[in-house]
């Protein structure tokens, strides 16, 4: 039996948690303000734009992306989704657990090896990401609440393009202006595709300037981390970010954490990964934009 006092403790802090909920605009699906709006969908928007990659074949007919955006909303967030697939496969993808939550999504296709070298791929996202930056606005959408995230591979190109500044300074788009980073299941040593074309196996790991952990820094955007279960991922993949997490935290960068998922595994965590992503975007956009 709960005493009157303990009760009258659960009520209160009960009634704390409502009333952030309620106002901070972050419902319990995460939605950024609790609202149902319309949506339309563009697609197969170029995200290079000039006249020498419109007459590449390969570049053109890869490098697109489609967004996902409300139509009757002003200055929302939008995240950009990067897929996953090794830099070898996959395709363009905006998942439904990110669809209709109140901010934009961004789903980004890029080139692949071995048509390309595996690095081309992180120029590839830093021109869709350096795209949104340039013309999120044309849509209703806030260019300071613009988060990347990915998948594996994704996750991967947007832990490069956000901690190496050199790939969007190109564009001269500052990549501390990301307003966030969620990495599902992201190498963070030098990717096993690039790996593979030095002739080097999957187990024996490198960290040069192509690994997010060559690129820690004090200043970077705030930054989170998502695995499966230590036993089930991918070759230490969460150990990988165990140590970025750390490592960062060691260089004085104060917005870096890490969530393990127990019991799932490297394609099964996406799922609840998503979910967190929700929550962490809502979270960290009322931060930055509370109105």
């Amino acid at each position: 039996m709960i005493k009157s006092k303990s009760l009258k403790s659960v009520l209160a802090l009960f009634s704390i948690v409502f009333f952030l909920c309620a106002f901070s605009g972050i419902d319990s699906n995460h939605n950024i303000d609790n609202v149902q709006y319309k949506y339309e969908i563009k697609k197969d928007i170029n995200y290079y734009e000039d006249s020498a990659s419109l007459d590449d074949t390969y570049k053109k007919s890869q490098c697109k992306l489609d967004i996902y955006y409300p139509t009757d909303k002003k200055n929302f967030t939008t995240v950009i989704w990067i897929h996953g697939g090794s830099l070898t496969g996959g395709k363009l993808e905006i998942p439904d657990e990110l669809k209709d939550k109140g901010y934009a999504v961004v789903g980004i296709e890029y080139r692949l090896s071995p048509k390309v070298k595996a690095t081309v791929c992180i120029e590839d996202a830093a021109a869709a990401v350096a795209w949104v930056f340039k013309h999120i606005e044309e849509f209703g959408g806030n260019k300071k609440l613009i988060f990347v995230s990915g998948h594996s591979a994704g996750a991967y190109l947007g832990l490069m393009v956000t901690l190496d500044k050199k790939y969007l300074n190109k564009y001269n788009v500052d990549a501390d202006s990301i307003a966030g980073l969620i990495a599902l299941s992201g190498q963070v040593v030098t990717h096993f595709t690039i790996r593979r074309e030095y002739g080097i196996p999957n187990k024996q790991l490198i960290i040069d300037e192509f690994a997010p952990l060559y690129h820690v820094r004090v200043n970077a955007p705030p930054i989170v981390l998502i695995t499966g279960d230590a036993e089930k991922e991918l070759l230490g993949r969460y150990e990988e970010n165990a140590l970025l997490w750390r490592m960062m935290k060691l260089v004085g960068h104060q917005k870096t954490k890490i969530y393990k998922l127990d019991g799932f595994d490297h394609i099964g965590m996406v799922k609840p990964g998503l979910s967190l992503l929700n929550k962490d975007v809502a979270t960290l956009a009322f931060a930055i934009s509370p109105n």
